[in-house]
């Protein structure tokens, strides 16, 4: 199993590009059930969930095709399979986003109940109540999600809490629907927006998103279009935690500042100074952070997939914080590792209290979730010595290239085979 090792105590010096939304990857990916025709896509990441989706649409017939590293092609006219695997839904919630499309296009879908990341329950009864709603006939048997109907009829949906993937999977179902949908406490993460730009350039009648109304009427047919997935926000505050913990001066091109304002106004707190420059971040960091309080929501709020970053960043920061995660309740099983390296991290209930200490100490630790992988990466970045991060495939699925990228700012990092794997 492969492990990263990093020298901690260099700072971040150069440009570092943003790679496509994961998070943006995935639905669109899905949205290719929705027609006979061919999308395709560009500044598709290259990650281990996006292959991961690549292979279940391969697997219910589509046609998919790698046109280079970041383009990918997806022909689904000829559909001969409209059920999803355990064997490939288990890896990855996500998959969850093929039951909107197969249901509103083909009339029936058979879906595993998803798995991914061990960061809390993330239920699908939502996805279920607004199908449903939608006149889906759909039970749970033996593990799978069983969904049927002849045709989908709009209605008025409010899911009882925001749901991104919840939100995802009705916008797509409800295009091709007979009637209008309007779709009331509606997520609005930018990844949705670019979900329903590119269903807009396929023939589909959306308008609201980015609001919590998005109402959508349905149409006869979807056609193919060509689409550029947006840039990753989450990456790009990734590197900004790294900088703020690190010092240094980067430049973050493709960032899409916009998308991001909530953390980069929490960065600034921490001491970092970010100048806007045609959608790059042009960044600098000369002193210990300060300390910076974090409370996780809903977009336009700080992003859950941002708490971990934070919370690294603030393990060696000047004073003391307080975290609070809204959004999942098992999402801080970084702490333990955290703690390994020399952290004084708290926890009570889903608050965590963060005494910033003067340095970490290098350790071998153990990545448990996506985001967890990104902490322990920014932890190793300024801890003394070697740190070891095992279990980095969590880190593959959400993050492209990211060694080579810390390389390339001055980051002694280095991926390496662990040679006590039997």
């Amino acid at each position: 199993m492969e492990e990263l090792q990093i020298i901690g105590g260099s700072k971040l010096e150069g440009d570092v590009s943003i790679s496509g939304a994961k998070n943006a990857a995935l639905p669109i990916l899905c949205a290719g059930l929705l027609t006979s025709e061919t999308i395709l896509l560009t500044n598709v990441p290259d990650l281990h969930d996006v292959s991961t989706t690549i292979k279940l649409l391969s697997q219910l017939g589509s046609v998919t095709r790698k046109h280079g590293q970041n383009e990918v092609s997806i022909t689904s006219n000829n559909i001969e399979n409209l059920k999803a695997p355990y064997e490939l839904v288990k890896a990855m919630r996500a998959s969850i986003l093929v039951l909107g499309p197969l249901l509103t296009r083909f009339g029936e879908a058979i879906v595993s109940m998803p798995g991914g990341c061990a960061i809390g329950q993330r239920p699908v009864d939502q996805h279920i109540k607004c199908l449903s709603a939608l006149g889906a006939d759909i039970k749970i048997e033996h593990g799978f999600v069983i969904a049927r109907a002849k045709k989908l009829k709009g209605t008025l949906i409010r899911p009882d809490v925001i749901t991104v993937t919840g939100t995802e999977n009705i916008i797509m179902a409800a295009t091709l629907a007979e009637g209008e949908t309007i779709i009331e406490n509606a997520a609005c993460e930018p990844e949705i927006v670019d979900l329903s730009n590119m269903l807009i350039k396929m023939g589909a009648n959306i308008k609201g998103h980015g609001t919590n109304r998005i109402i959508i009427k349905g149409v006869d047919k979807l056609h193919g279009t060509s689409h550029r997935i947006l840039p990753d926000r989450i990456e790009a505050g990734t590197f900004l935690c790294a900088l703020a913990a690190t010092g240094g001066n980067i430049r973050i091109k493709d960032a899409n500042p916009y998308n991001m304002l909530a953390t980069i106004d929490k960065i600034r707190l921490s001491g970092v100074n970010v100048k806007q420059d045609n959608g790059n971040l042009i960044c600098s960091m000369s002193k210990r952070p300060e300390s910076v309080d974090v409370i996780t929501r809903e977009y336009p709020g700080l992003a859950t997939d941002m708490q971990a970053q934070f919370m690294a960043l603030n393990c060696i920061a000047r004073g003391t914080s307080i975290i609070v995660e809204n959004i999942f309740e098992n999402r801080y099983l970084h702490v333990q590792e955290l703690n390994r390296l020399g952290a004084n991290i708290t926890i009570n209930g889903n608050s965590a209290t963060v005494h910033g200490v003067d340095f970490l100490s290098g350790a071998t630790v153990k990545a448990t979730d996506l985001r967890a992988s990104a902490s322990l990466v920014i932890a190793g970045l300024v801890a003394q010595g070697k740190t070891t991060i095992e279990q980095i495939y969590h880190l593959d699925r959400g993050y492209e290239n990211m060694e080579l990228k810390l390389q390339k700012l001055g980051a002694n990092i280095k991926r390496a085979t662990n040679r006590n794997d039997e």
